[in-house]
């Protein structure tokens, strides 16, 4: 009777802590400021191209305003909403060689303060998409002869898929090095499994070198 009563009252373990990390990947935006200006510079910079002749007949001031807010989506894109939406990095750093060194970071946060599947999905359709609609931008100028233009194109082009390049190669990098450290760690788990037979071959060898000096 008391087994019984022992096993009825078993402790059973219960994680709450999967429930509530799947319920804050499934929460719509926490981030709503950075997401904002993750999509405001680089879909205002496309409008302007399409209608700047509706606000000004300036050519140099279309000019500079497309590329002040080009200039401005790839510096929050690259310091800011790269790194709270997804969790990605990357950036260039001069050592004391005078090098150049390109620095791919795909930083590993708790899953609390990880960026939610909207967020993400957001960051990845705004940072594909406009450089295929430069990209149309480009042969449309090239095509209808509109050269004055083809130089702001170029620039948008650059400037959006350097950062698209940089992201990607953020995500593969992170992922390749998840795989070398699970490699490495088998690779050390499986070493002194080879060297203990190595040892104990080299021993007895030695001792039998010894007996035969005898």
């Amino acid at each position: 009777m008391k087994q019984a009563l022992v096993d009825d009252t078993e402790d059973v373990s219960l994680d709450f802590g999967s429930e509530e990390e799947l319920a804050l990947r499934k929460a719509k935006i926490r981030h709503p400021l950075a997401t904002f200006f993750h999509l405001f510079f680089r879909v205002s910079a496309i409008i302007t191209y399409l209608f700047c002749d509706w606000f000004s007949n300036s050519f140099v001031a279309c000019f500079v305003t497309i590329l002040l807010l080009l200039s401005f989506d790839f510096w929050s894109v690259k310091n800011v909403t790269g790194r709270l939406l997804v969790g990605l990095r990357w950036w260039n750093q001069i050592d004391e060689d005078g090098k150049s060194h390109w620095v791919f970071e795909a930083k590993r946060v708790p899953t609390i303060a990880a960026s939610t599947e909207a967020e993400a999905r957001i960051f990845w359709l705004g940072l594909i998409i406009c450089p295929v609609i430069w990209t149309v931008f480009f042969f449309s100028t090239l095509f209808s002869l509109k050269l004055k233009w083809l130089a702001l194109v170029i620039a948008g082009i650059s400037l959006q898929t350097a950062n698209l390049y940089g992201y990607i190669h953020c995500k593969l990098g992170g992922q390749k090095s998840t795989s070398r450290a699970t490699s490495r760690f088998f690779v050390t788990a499986d070493v002194p499994k080879r060297t203990i037979p190595r040892r104990v071959a080299n021993t007895h060898t030695e001792e039998h070198g010894k007996t035969g000096t005898r």
